[in-house]
């Protein structure tokens, strides 16, 4: 059962690969893509230089994301919790819209900045937190809060500097437009590093969920474990954020479904989170592309069109938190 988890996962990501080659402004049969991806020819631009990188970034940046969520709501235990609700990605898109308005040949420092940015969203939250020590549902309300001062912060940048407005709000909304192969070792490289951290941290998730002093009693170590798989969520969303800009509602979404299929065991919920929210922001992206070709929306503002609604249904099905 939990190896069919997978296979039908990966069948679905399959799928939608193939449909994020094959569908577009111009259409591409298999055989011409079977042909772009081996010898070239008329397509090749079109699929290994536009389809393809892309395709590929959407798969990592969506498990990204949803790796990031599954940690956020693990070790707050909060179902309502994730990257951007929590100010993690409005932090990481704070420092990332300062660099591309007043630092626009230094692009190179953008990934450095996303990370700082999100790292300084947490510190503060964490301080907040240790500060009045909120209860899961306060400590989520807190986080709504600080991201909503910086994405305030983020709207002043963009009225004071209205000549860069036009990319720093493509890039803010959520896109993959423009994306190339330059952005892959980033994100792919940061997946293969933290994925196996985050599944050292699995069992001790499991015991968190129990409460502090169960965790306490068992060697779990809450304290150290919240400051760990923080830092990891963080820097996972960071570089989320830094390729694709705020995509939101992701975090949240990836690890609601993946409980669905796998229950709550992290071991199991970490890596089925993350194929989630790959699956999820590829067909989100396949969507933006081909609803309308040649235009495009962005890819936050589909998978928007789904997590605000489900964030109300968790509101009112959470209403006693």
């Amino acid at each position: 059962m939990r190896l069919s988890i997978f296979w039908l996962l990966g069948a679905a990501l399959l799928l939608s690969t193939l449909l994020s080659l094959a569908l577009g402004a111009v259409g591409v049969t298999l055989p011409d893509i079977w042909q772009a991806l081996t010898e070239g020819g008329d397509h090749d631009f079109i699929i290994n230089q536009y389809r393809l990188p892309r395709a590929l970034l959407a798969i990592l940046v969506g498990a990204g994301l949803g790796l990031s969520g599954t940690l956020v709501q693990g070790v707050i235990r909060n179902p309502l919790a994730s990257p951007d609700l929590m100010g993690i990605s409005a932090g990481a898109g704070l420092a990332a819209t300062a660099v591309i308005l007043f630092f626009p040949a230094a692009g190179h420092w953008l990934p450095l900045a996303a990370v700082a940015g999100g790292m300084a969203a947490a510190l503060l939250i964490y301080l907040l937190a240790r500060q009045y020590q909120p209860a899961p549902a306060r400590l989520a309300l807190t986080g709504i809060a600080v991201s909503a001062f910086l994405t305030s912060l983020i709207d002043f940048l963009l009225i004071v500097h209205p000549v860069e407005l036009n990319s720093a709000l493509v890039w803010l909304t959520g896109s993959l437009w423009g994306r190339s192969w330059e952005q892959l070792p980033l994100l792919g490289i940061g997946l293969a590093l933290l994925l196996p951290l985050a599944m050292r941290l699995a069992w001790r998730l499991d015991i968190c969920a129990l409460g502090d002093q169960s965790a306490v009693a068992l060697g779990a170590g809450p304290k150290s474990l919240q400051i760990q798989a923080l830092l990891l969520a963080v820097v996972l969303a960071s570089l989320s954020v830094c390729v694709a800009g705020t995509i939101g509602f992701v975090g949240l979404l990836a690890p609601h479904f993946a409980r669905l299929l796998c229950g709550g065991q992290h071991r199991l919920l970490i890596p089925v989170s993350a194929l989630s929210g790959a699956l999820l922001v590829s067909a989100a992206d396949l969507i933006a592309r081909t609803l309308h070709p040649p235009l495009e929306l962005p890819v936050g503002l589909v998978t928007a069109v789904i997590g605000a609604p489900y964030f109300i249904f968790l509101l009112l099905r959470y209403k006693g938190w």
